[in-house]
């Protein structure tokens, strides 16, 4: 019994030690982009010369820099409520309608995370081209609501899958109109799903490349295509310390999702 129990301590050591040797890997380039964000030399070096909070005061003295970020921001505020809305309305009609072909559906709205981007990209490019769209706002905020879109759709669905129709059968046959209905039982029921997709769609907008590379006009470049286009002009620290800032952001948003959903759930 001893032996066996040793065996199995031995098992369990070995997939702790693997597991966190992933999760080193998974996160060393985060930790060496942060760490560099804070060099004093002119030039991106690991391990750094000396400490310095320079690259931080440039970004935000910069006008370029500034501009990018308000348009990222801006952009969040347009594709997050927009995809939001209409990725439970689609996950809510196709989970409670139950059509024959529900299925394949589903499968069409969540594609986008099958197709490359760039193919998405230059898709969107040819049709905005056609409607009088390339290099507008617009034609941006649509292109990265696509992508977001099936994050919010998979996270409703999760939820709505959970949720027996009985009870929204229950509320109705006790006088509440469907729509009541979905605001009053449905909505408080699935809205941890709603907040983990908003939230997807909110950090897929921030670092979106392919498709806003391809639809943004100069005087909308988002923070992803201007830190694409930095690097290839020059490689100073400003580019980690911008990164540093949106690397927390991002955690900041997925720290909100596990709140939401690991402690109340």
């Amino acid at each position: 019994m001893d032996k066996q129990n040793r065996k199995i301590d031995w098992l369990m050591l070995g997939v702790w030690i693997v597991g966190i040797l992933i999760f080193l890997f998974l996160l060393l380039p985060s930790i060496i982009i942060t760490i560099s964000a804070f060099s004093a030399s002119k030039y991106s070096t690991f391990p750094p010369q000396g400490f310095s909070l320079q690259w931080f005061e440039k970004l935000f003295i910069d006008d370029d820099w500034m501009e990018a970020i308000h348009n990222s921001l801006l952009l969040v505020l347009v594709v997050t409520p927009i995809t939001t809305i209409l990725g439970t309305m689609a996950a809510y009609g196709l989970n409670r309608l139950k059509l024959k072909i529900s299925s394949q559906i589903q499968a069409f709205l969540v594609s986008p995370l099958m197709i490359p981007q760039i193919i998405i990209g230059i898709a969107l490019l040819y049709v905005f081209a056609d409607w009088g769209l390339n290099g507008t706002f617009a034609a941006l905020a649509i292109g990265q609501i696509l992508v977001a879109f099936p994050y919010v759709v998979r996270n409703v669905n999760a939820s709505l899958v959970s949720i027996p129709p009985s009870l929204e059968a229950a509320s109705m046959s006790l006088g509440e109109s469907p729509l009541r209905t979905f605001f009053r039982v449905t909505l408080p029921l699935i809205k941890g799903g709603i907040f983990s997709g908003a939230v997807m769609a909110a950090v897929t907008s921030l670092g979106e490349v392919s498709v806003s590379l391809l639809l943004s006009a100069p005087t909308d470049i988002p923070v992803s295509v201007r830190i694409f286009n930095y690097v290839e002009q020059t490689y100073d620290p400003a580019v980690n310390a911008v990164s540093v800032v949106f690397i927390a952001v991002s955690v900041l948003l997925l720290f909100l999702i596990g709140r939401k959903n690991g402690l109340k759930t």
